[in-house]
């Protein structure tokens, strides 16, 4: 079993758009106060639950994902932005029961984590 993002060990040094990588990472997590582009919705993402850590999750083709919270158990705030244009941005709330909400690209309203992800991927340029 791999260790939570949250528990493994940040990066040591800031990165931009282009040095994030299009996998999550399974050795370090790269916090969002490291990333030099952050827009400040990114880096005050978890404001509304508490939380204080926003981590980059992985790339979903046009879109760099990020959470505040934990994956499961706790409320969690998720935040996709386009890498082209940041004014593009889509967000999804999970709360500690495991409902969820949230407005996709799709223009469709999401329950459920997995179909919001299928409209950020299907919302993308073909690569």
């Amino acid at each position: 079993m791999s260790t939570p993002t949250e528990d493994r060990p940040p990066i040591d040094h800031d990165v931009h758009t282009a040095d994030l990588p299009p996998l999550p990472q399974r050795e370090s997590m790269i916090p969002a106060t490291r990333w030099i582009e952050a827009p400040p919705f990114v880096r005050d993402l978890g404001q509304e639950i508490g939380v204080e850590l926003v981590t980059y999750i992985r790339r979903i083709h046009d879109y760099l994902l990020w959470r505040a919270g934990r994956a499961a158990g706790e409320p969690a705030r998720y935040c996709a932005v386009n890498v082209a244009d940041p004014e593009d941005r889509w967000f999804f709330a999970l709360d500690a029961d495991g409902n969820g909400d949230g407005l996709g690209p799709d223009g469709e309203r999401h329950t459920r984590f997995r179909t919001w992800k299928l409209s950020l991927r299907d919302a993308s340029t073909p690569d």
